[in-house]
């Protein structure tokens, strides 16, 4: 029998999601946290449960071979980087299995196709949006594991330099006087455009007296590390931020192609994401799944700012010329909840010539169902209902012949209504974009159960030195 306070040796198998490492006692799972594979620790049961317990290493007896020195001083104190004493070819190699184990666990896939994860060449300061915790003692950085302690961090491996930059700017306003009686900045919010070098900085507050001194420093800061400070907003959580100085939005281009360029206008809770360089690679695989053709519809659902249609679009473009309103240009209909992503949606696809894409607002999983609903309503004759007025007959019939359907939901995957209402849509195509393998595997099960085969899938390391797992998958009609 386990017990609270026990000492156990254990040799940790596998990562849970979580970046714990997992072992087995007789049979029994063990959560062992600050391990890896190949790890041989004693540790301390803090807490048992019925089918598993939690641990702490108490000593590591026998080091895995894949266990490096961390690249960052602040490995083990900050909670952002649970693989940063692992080896990035070994993380790469733990990550496609555990989106293979998934699949085929609770997915009950048998030998599921996942190729290897798609990795990067040099995994350090890739991430172009950092979220920095600010505490009242003037400390800016991260917080540490389990807690909302915040770590004082003067650098990070894994931001861009304008991030680290802006931070000592604000720990100088802060560290100085800055603050007025009564003001208090929670968090600070900083989001680099690395194609055109624009910064935005987002205020954990409500407005300050001291703003322009604070907008100086960052500016300085910013500058000095090689970029240009466009943008600062209060966000205080409210309904929307507000504007404290310079524009709107900051700019992106990215390139598609040798020489094709897509821009994009992001602005502060628009959904981008944060690895550019691996963003690249992850679209270009779901465009290559998504296999996008002439005349298609394409279901852009959880399609946040529309970056992954208006990048297949792109693609699209480089063997014919879209976006002229031909006949038979594909056409993207996007579904998104945030009105704002919305609005950037829409913007973008202006900015890039695009006219052959639609955005709208709503929950997927209530705007798909009941666009297939007023498809299959035979009255037609009810002026009154309040859906056919919201949703005009060109909008319902763009729904109903989708031959792509492209899902990048949240964590929590798809509510099972979204997906009856995909299945009812019937593309021939589904790719689905997941950051949870366990959700991916679950919503994979339901889909075969509409009839849709799993051909395969593609880790693709949007977050390298976390437990973080990205992955594409293509799922094809069954004929």
């Amino acid at each position: 029998m386990f017990e609270k306070g026990q000492e156990h040796r254990i040799k940790i198998e596998d990562v849970s999601d979580q970046g714990q490492g997992i072992g087995k006692i007789d049979g029994f799972t063990v959560f062992v946290k600050d391990t890896f594979p190949g790890d041989v620790v004693l540790c301390e049961l803090t807490k048992v449960k019925k089918r598993f317990a939690l641990a702490r290493p108490v000593e590591l007896l026998e080091a895995s071979p894949d266990r490096i020195e961390p690249a960052c001083e602040y490995a083990g104190e900050c909670g952002g980087c649970s693989f940063m004493e692992y080896d990035y070819d070994a993380q790469l190699k733990l990550k496609r299995k555990q989106v293979a184990d998934k699949l085929a666990r609770l997915g009950e896939l048998k030998d599921p196709k996942v190729r290897m994860t798609e990795g990067m060449t040099d995994p350090w300061r890739y991430r172009n949006k950092a979220v920095f915790q600010v505490d009242i003692d003037g400390s800016v950085g991260f917080f540490r594991k389990r807690s909302r302690f915040v770590v004082d961090c003067s650098d990070c491996m894994l931001q861009m330099p304008a991030a680290a930059a802006a931070a000592d700017a604000l720990r100088e306003f802060l560290n100085t006087g800055g603050l007025k009686k009564g003001e208090k900045i929670k968090s600070m919010t900083v989001r680099t455009a690395p194609g055109t070098g624009e910064v935005m900085v987002i205020l954990g507050c409500s407005e300050l007296k001291g703003i322009e001194r604070l907008a100086m420093l960052l500016d300085d800061a910013v500058y000095g590390a090689g970029h240009s400070l466009e943008s600062i907003y209060y966000d205080d959580g409210g309904k929307e931020p507000v504007l404290a100085a310079g524009k709107y939005t900051i700019d992106e281009i990215v390139s598609y192609g040798d020489k094709e360029r897509i821009r994009f206008e992001i602005s502060p809770r628009s959904f981008y994401q944060v690895n550019p360089e691996m963003m690249r690679c992850l679209y270009d695989i779901a465009a290559d799944y998504a296999d996008i053709k002439a005349g298609d519809t394409i279901l852009d659902l959880y399609c946040g700012a529309g970056s992954i249609g208006l990048w297949m679009l792109g693609k699209f473009a480089q063997t014919k010329t879209a976006g002229n309103g031909e006949e038979d240009d594909p056409f993207v209909l996007g579904i998104e909840s945030e009105k704002q992503a919305i609005l950037d949606a829409n913007r973008n696809a202006v900015i890039n010539g695009v006219v052959n894409a639609r955005y709208i607002t709503g929950k997927a999983e209530e705007v798909l169902p009941e666009l297939v609903r007023l498809r299959t309503d035979k009255t037609g004759e009810d002026n009154n209902d309040s859906s056919k007025k919201k949703y005009d007959d060109d909008l319902i019939k763009a729904a109903n012949r989708a031959t792509v359907a492209v899902i990048d939901p949240p964590r929590s995957g798809c509510r099972s209504e979204l997906i009856k209402a995909v299945a009812k849509t019937s593309p021939d195509r589904i790719v689905y974009v997941s950051c949870d393998p366990a959700t991916l595997a679950r919503d994979i099960k339901k889909l075969r159960e509409y009839g849709y085969e799993f051909i395969e899938a593609t880790p693709v390391d949007m977050f390298p030195h976390t437990s973080h797992i990205e992955a594409v998958t293509l799922l094809s009609r069954a004929k």
